[in-house]
């Protein structure tokens, strides 16, 4: 259902976002929010495409990973186009654009992976599993060698109608999109973290405004979840300090534990053969963070993968 129309004498909120189905859904969910918690704000959608939905044929480490769902619909806001904008937090690279702020993190969905297809275990040998992240492969190919992996991009719809062909055992999508698009019957098996950590900022909504719009600010400030919010912020600070140019594939979860939080982070090769974890808990969910990527980069032994390298200057991918 799309956002109320704007009232004579409303304040007009314009939030960017993606034009795929569920980004839409998101976007239209925080706009719902918004109109709950301040009815006399109207909310309009601004769609913007991106360099990712643009290149849809394009494995996502060939065009940039992180970043290219997001840099366009941030624009938006930069330049006047929209006050807010709505992603998949996954989507964000791990340190914020100049000139915004993430203002709110709403209530997050269930941040694991799901097969589509068959149970990890009913796979046969070398079976065929779609799926474009490298974190995927290399977690599922630590545990099953035998797997042969291909590409995987498209809107949901696309993805979850590629399980029904003969040439794929099964794919791997997010677990919090299915929830939000209605399709949790078409899960096969939920993964437990403990067989795949989940992508950092997984199942989580991230807002963003202009720095210094406290009106826009205050408001989102109504739909922030205090937990979910520093859940992200110690997924992203492992995910920043372990290297905006790390081309290894990453995974960070945090989970609150005794009013503090647990953070699970993971570095591998690209094939799985080597895979690295740690995991620590803290207060602080920024120190926590940048702790965690320190452990498994220093002590674990995560720099000497090969592909891992320090950050480039100026990096924000």
């Amino acid at each position: 259902m799309p956002p109320p129309p704007a009232r004579r004498g409303e304040r007009v909120l314009r939030l960017a976002t993606r034009g795929s189905p569920l980004a839409r859904h998101q976007a239209r969910t925080v706009a719902r929010a918004i109109a709950a918690a301040v009815p006399t704000i109207a909310v309009e959608l601004v769609v913007v495409r991106t360099e990712g939905d643009r290149r849809t044929h394009e494995p996502l480490d060939r065009i940039g990973g992180q970043g290219v769902f997001t840099k366009e619909v941030q624009t938006a806001v930069l330049d006047g186009r929209a006050d807010l904008a709505v992603h998949s937090a996954k989507d964000l690279p791990s340190t914020t654009v100049d000139g915004l702020v993430l203002a709110a993190v709403p209530e997050r969905g269930d941040p694991r992976d799901a097969l589509i297809g068959r149970r990890l275990a009913d796979l046969p040998a070398g079976g065929v599993v779609a799926t474009g992240a490298a974190r995927r492969r290399a977690q599922l190919a630590n545990i099953r060698p035998d797997l042969t992996f291909v590409e995987l991009r498209g809107n949901m719809e696309t993805r979850v109608a590629l399980a029904t062909d003969d040439a794929v055992d099964a794919v791997v999508v997010a677990l919090a999109a299915l929830d939000r698009l209605g399709w949790s019957d078409r899960v096969t098996e939920a993964l437990p973290t403990i067989v795949m950590l989940p992508q950092a900022g997984q199942g989580a909504l991230a807002v963003e405004c202009r720095a210094g719009d406290d009106e826009v600010l205050g408001l989102l400030g109504e739909l922030d979840d205090r937990v979910a919010h520093r859940v992200l912020v110690a997924e992203r600070a492992m995910l920043a300090e372990v290297g905006g140019s790390c081309t290894v594939p990453v995974a960070a979860w945090a989970e609150p534990v005794d009013g503090g939080l647990r953070l699970h982070g993971l570095l591998a090769s690209g094939d799985g053969r080597i895979l690295v974890r740690a995991h620590q808990n803290g207060e602080d969910p920024q120190e926590l963070g940048c702790r965690v990527a320190r452990g498994l980069l220093d002590e674990c032994g995560g720099s000497l993968i090969e592909g891992w390298g320090p950050p480039e200057v100026g990096s924000t991918s």
